[in-house]
């Protein structure tokens, strides 16, 4: 068992790049966890980490380590966690990783029953447009478009097809150019979003028929979040493309306008997903039942 804790000291490390993150995560000092990880070197005989004043990175052999021994770790844990949760009311912490818009949208309405009904279960909810790895990144779940999902996850769609729509403010359209084609969206102020795993702006998809088209927009704002984007729309700082439906009640109240309507396009909708060699704690399946029943239970 000490050397599976030595193993998992370092995996922390290696996974955090940082020595206080991962004691922090651990509930370890600093000092004892480097200790640790400095005995594991030693009794392996290999430099599993460079150490600077400011990083750390990890050797080939600790990528190596990494690699072999993570999977089997969790699996171990996930088999415990599997157990006990069989036999004591369900508890413990599920991590899910999605977006904003997700979050609002689908995942919190869903999961408050669960909470409500299980005081034990804890949620950590990451926003993230990065599509992370949610092995690497030792979530339990995730949530994205199911054209976003990896191809060796389980998958479960949980909402309908999501439409994109570019919007702007009534008095901001008044006062520019028209916009006829989406070529004019280039002489407008357009909201961009910026997504973490790339440094560049996320492109806006348009689609009319079988013509389909990407965009690249500039202008005074960029954001990473999707309600921040809304909230400048509204405000009159320019165009925004996000989800229809979020759009639509500010439509209706005629506080944002449509705008080359016609090009709007539709991506298969939200899916929630999870590794398939993993098995679910009595936590995790909960929320994954109630993330499903809700997409049933309105399309039923």
């Amino acid at each position: 068992m000490h050397d599976f804790n030595d193993l998992a000291a370092f995996m922390a490390v290696a996974r955090a790049r940082n020595f206080t993150r991962a004691a922090a995560q651990l509930g370890v000092s600093q000092s004892a966890l480097s200790r640790t990880v400095r005995a594991l070197e030693e009794r392996m005989g290999l430099p599993l980490l460079t150490r600077t004043t400011r990083s750390v990175s990890v050797t080939q052999a600790g990528e190596k380590l990494l690699a072999a021994v993570a999977p089997r770790l969790e699996e171990i844990a996930a088999e415990l966690d599997s157990l006990k949760s069989s036999t004591d009311r369900p508890a413990g912490t599920v991590r899910i990783t999605t977006t904003d818009y997700a979050v609002n949208t689908y995942v919190w309405p869903r999961v408050q029953t669960v909470l409500r009904q299980y005081p034990e279960v804890k949620l950590e909810i990451i926003n993230d447009y990065g599509l992370t790895d949610i092995v690497a990144g030792r979530y339990d779940i995730g949530v994205r478009l199911g054209d976003q999902v990896e191809k060796d996850m389980v998958a479960v769609r949980i909402a309908p097809d999501l439409t994109m729509a570019i919007v702007g403010a009534p008095a901001y359209l008044r006062s520019h150019p028209p916009i006829r084609a989406p070529q004019d969206l280039t002489l407008h102020n357009c909201i961009n979003l910026r997504l973490p795993t790339r440094d560049s702006l996320l492109a806006w998809e348009l689609k009319k028929g079988r013509r389909e088209l990407q965009v690249r927009v500039g202008g005074q704002l960029v954001f990473n979040n999707t309600y921040q984007m809304l909230d400048a729309a509204l405000a009159g700082f320019g165009l925004a493309y996000i989800p229809q439906d979020l759009a639509a009640p500010h439509v209706a109240r005629r506080r944002l306008q449509w705008v080359l309507e016609d090009w709007h396009p539709t991506f298969v909708g939200h899916h929630v997903f999870y590794p398939s060699r993993r098995r679910s704690s009595r936590a995790v399946s909960l929320v994954l039942d109630a993330l499903k029943a809700g997409y049933r239970t309105t399309n039923a």
